[in-house]
């Protein structure tokens, strides 16, 4: 079982990611895997401003619920996270927030990926190449999650990402670390470049 320190941490993720706007309502989900493989999630109708420890729920490697409290659901999208943690094992934070700039971007592109711009903010997602040239794959936002999942494992295992984050067209961002900090690191660096993007085609860049 995870410990109060991880959920705490948790807990101000998802305050500070609120604040941000990219929250906002009951919108987001965030993760922490646990050493046995299984992972806590954030649960399914919660304000992600106003988070208590019992808004969680426990997640088998499989799926299946393990922990949880009366009348708390998982979130929809855990389908997606139990994905990306089967595809990248050393992953043990999964982070997913809806910003506006991140659905503006998404419609810049008609195809299935997000050329990135040759930022400095890249090293933080570990591009470390002079002007590199890299994409954010993105997934097409479908009703049913399970879809979107099948289809983010069957890309990935046939061409891993370039950075360690995907978009979902007209939904939101997706990240996953090695540490819940880190994963916060993702977060803000990604949300970063896509108000840069935004701001450069303002200003016809």
């Amino acid at each position: 079982m995870t410990n109060d320190k991880q959920l705490v941490e948790i807990i101000a993720t998802a305050r500070h990611f609120y604040h941000q706007g990219w929250m906002v309502g009951t919108a987001g989900n965030l993760s922490v895997k646990l050493p046995d493989g299984s992972f806590w999630i954030t649960a399914s109708g919660r304000s992600k401003g106003e988070l208590c420890k019992s808004d969680f729920v426990r997640i088998s490697p499989k799926g299946k619920v393990e922990q949880t409290y009366p009348d708390v659901k998982p979130s929809a999208e855990t389908a997606i996270h139990q994905v990306i943690y089967k595809l990248f094992p050393e992953a043990t934070s999964c982070y997913h927030v809806h910003s506006v700039e991140a659905n503006l971007v998404s419609r810049f592109v008609q195809g299935d990926s997000l050329p990135l711009p040759p930022l400095e903010m890249l090293k933080g997602l570990g591009v470390w190449e002079e002007n590199p040239k890299c994409c954010l794959p993105i997934f097409t936002n479908h009703l049913q999650v399970a879809r979107i999942a099948n289809e983010i494992e069957e890309r990935f295992t046939k061409k891993p990402p370039e950075v360690p984050a995907l978009l979902i067209r007209d939904h939101g961002i997706t990240v996953w670390a090695t540490s819940p900090e880190t994963a916060r690191n993702y977060i803000e660096l990604v949300e970063y470049i896509f108000r840069y993007l935004v701001a450069a085609r303002h200003a016809g860049i």
